[in-house]
């Protein structure tokens, strides 16, 4: 038998009524998941044992579940009991990333939804430090919504990511702004966008061709109750380059600068620092 990868954390897995130390093996070759690319999954944290969000990272991967033709049998809040089960098993003290999955085993093309399963998994994943990311354009766009299942946080949609970031990485750089159908700016490869300019803050108007991220509805709440200008518009890559602040926000690392943008080099703004400062007060003071 294969041995487990060896991860660089604890690593907690609730599958078939029980947690599981480990990575445990539960796919197939012939699993529809593995060979046809029909998993969803979410992406939470727990954050010194607080959770922002928690609950709207559990009803949205029921809802991508449903949008694959899944039969999720779980609600949300189930979800997020069982996340708390298993975030309260480390102890309280580590930042953790929490990935509930919903994935089909049968089916040929269309997936069978009687056979729908879930899993869990919570392991320890320090946050990063925020310190600033570079990136370029990438020639590889994203896709509309009837051209991929663009509502749903699919795993199918992530090798697009991948190539994107093979190719940024390629050029020297950790990231990449990818572009929609229409040519106007998506988002971060990873993460959505935010640009700066004399003191207003946008972000590309959400219109099917990413995920509006929680994150990104999170921070934009914060800092418009701050007193912030914010505007969900289209944007194109020429604002992008001459931004005065430039930040994204994702589940893994929150809401992180971006310091280089092709060959201008930026700084981590006034608007970006109280972005951060913001959502980490308010991480702070989530429900356990």
């Amino acid at each position: 038998m294969a041995k487990d990868t060896d991860w660089a954390g604890r690593t907690l897995t609730y599958v078939d009524g029980a947690w599981q130390d480990g990575n445990p093996r539960v796919l197939g070759p012939r699993s529809h998941a593995v060979w046809l690319g029909s998993a969803v999954f979410d992406g939470a944290r727990a954050i010194k044992g607080r959770a922002p969000d928690l609950d709207r990272h559990c009803a949205r991967v029921v809802k991508s579940a449903s949008l694959m033709g899944l039969e999720p049998m779980l609600s949300g809040a189930e979800i997020e009991d069982l996340a708390r089960d298993g975030i309260g098993r480390f102890g309280g003290d580590q930042d953790l990333y929490i990935c509930p999955m919903f994935y089909p085993e049968d089916g040929f093309i269309v997936p069978d939804p009687a056979s729908t399963r879930f899993i869990l998994t919570i392991h320890e994943s320090p946050l990063p430090e925020g310190s600033g990311i570079s990136a370029c354009l990438s020639s590889f766009r994203r896709p509309a919504r009837d051209m991929a299942p663009t509502e749903a946080k699919a795993a199918c949609l992530y090798p697009n990511v991948a190539r994107c970031l093979r190719e940024a990485q390629a050029k020297g750089f950790e990231t990449a702004v990818v572009l929609d159908p229409a040519g106007n700016v998506a988002e971060f490869a990873y993460a959505n966008l935010f640009a700066v300019k004399d003191g207003v803050v946008a972000t590309p108007v959400h219109n099917g061709t990413f995920l509006n991220g929680i994150t990104r509805q999170r921070v934009i709440a914060l800092l418009r109750g701050d007193g912030v200008e914010v505007m969900e518009r289209s944007i194109d890559f020429a604002e992008v380059l001459a931004a005065d602040e430039l930040f994204g926000t994702g589940n893994y690392a929150k809401v992180v600068p971006c310091t280089r943008i092709e060959d201008r080099d930026l700084q981590a703004g006034p608007m970006t620092r109280r972005a951060r400062e913001l959502y980490f007060r308010f991480a702070g003071e989530a429900a356990v």
